[in-house]
């Protein structure tokens, strides 16, 4: 006969069964759920084929063969690949499925093949900033001149300065030939041609651009070695006077201070125009003291009319005036001349001497190195 406490332990022992029998059902569901997820996943992360499983075939080989396939057909493999390929994967193990090794290999193999594989529209490159037309050269193209075109008109129609357009074609003029080819940059700045031994930061330096905008715009490599002939853009460039259009150089003024007699210490013919916007008067003594000081880079206005005026006119436009001698400052005087003045440049000063150069001193277009004692020069002002 069965006891109580017997029949309450068959009880206990059958509910215990039943719930594991329960768990294990969860289970199978679980796995076989994930098992199915996985394999509709690696399906659509393949191209979006159906996977027909043989007979003898299992999951881990299927994913094998389409590894092979891909690697064997050298697709392109994306970013959605790699990560549909990536999630299956990490699927699979935290389900602990059989096939999570295999599947790894296969997404390490995708991984790989996207690195050896890589094209040129996979790849970040460096932005072109302009693209070149008819020139071999970024950012430069040829213009042939119109019926009517200027300067002024070719430069707007590219939005660049009249100025920039004159350098790039070594011109002073505002008229354009009719059937010229002309060299137009596509920005402002200064077209250069490389010589032997520029760098990148030597030009920057020189024509007062950031080394970056030189490499970035002409799209250079940061480590490229210049090569001469090449042509370059240098954007907002300054061209520097003495490579300007039009430039020619001073011919230099040197005091000789023995062979001469009297204070005349050398004298020659004044020389062609050299600097642009000189308006005074072509051989007269306002016109070389003009020239002489921005030849030495202290150049004065080209309005401050005779000679005579020039304290009053230089003061007026903010120069300082004294009567204090210094090497570079103008001499200047009223009276003498016909009420004309005379104006010229100091080029030292001693205890005894006041050493300048200065035209029309001893005959018209002429100019000469003198020395004039100090004692006599108290009605001189000096403009500095």
């Amino acid at each position: 006969m069965v006891t109580l406490e017997r029949k309450e332990k068959i009880i206990r022992n059958q509910s215990k069964a039943l719930r594991a029998n329960n768990n294990r059902g969860v289970a199978v569901s679980l796995y076989a759920g994930a098992f199915f997820l996985v394999i509709t996943l690696l399906t659509l992360s393949y191209g979006g084929k159906n996977l027909t499983p043989q007979q003898n075939d299992t999951v881990a080989a299927q994913a094998a063969s389409k590894s092979s396939e891909v690697t064997s057909n050298q697709e392109k493999i994306s970013v959605d690949q790699l990560s549909a390929a990536s999630a299956v994967t990490q699927l699979a193990e935290m389900a602990n499925l059989p096939v999570a090794g295999d599947l790894r290999e296969a997404t390490t193999a995708l991984y790989i093949k996207k690195q050896l594989a890589q094209n040129d529209t996979e790849v970040i490159t460096k932005p072109q900033i302009v693209q070149p037309t008819t020139s071999t050269e970024r950012g430069i193209t040829d213009y042939v001149v119109k019926s009517g075109d200027t300067m002024e008109s070719i430069a707007a129609q590219f939005g660049i300065s009249a100025q920039t357009l004159k350098w790039a074609n070594n011109s002073t003029s505002d008229a354009a030939q009719e059937g010229a080819t002309l060299t137009v940059p596509r920005t402002d700045g200064v077209v250069y041609t490389v010589k032997d031994g520029d760098t990148v930061a030597s030009l920057a330096d020189k024509y007062k651009v950031d080394t970056e905008r030189i490499v970035l715009y002409n799209d250079l490599a940061s480590d490229e070695a210049l090569v001469a002939g090449m042509r370059l853009v240098l954007p907002s460039g300054e061209l520097p006077e003495t490579e300007r259009p039009g430039y020619v150089a001073p011919r230099p003024v040197t005091p000789t201070y023995s062979g001469n007699s009297g204070n005349i210490l050398s004298s020659s013919y004044g020389y062609a125009r050299v600097f642009s916007g000189n308006r005074y008067a072509l051989g007269n003594c306002t016109w070389y003291a003009y020239e002489r000081r921005a030849a030495i880079g202290r150049p004065i206005g080209s309005l401050w009319g005779n000679a005579s005026n020039w304290a009053a006119s230089a003061s007026a436009a903010g120069y300082t005036v004294n009567k204090t001698p210094a090497p570079g400052a103008v001499f200047q005087y009223g009276g003498g001349y016909g009420g004309y003045g005379h104006a010229g440049v100091v080029e030292s000063v001693d205890s005894e001497y006041l050493y300048v150069t200065d035209m029309n001193y001893a005959g018209y277009n002429v100019i000469t190195s003198r020395k004039i004692p100090l004692s006599s020069t108290g009605h001189y002002n000096y403009i500095h």
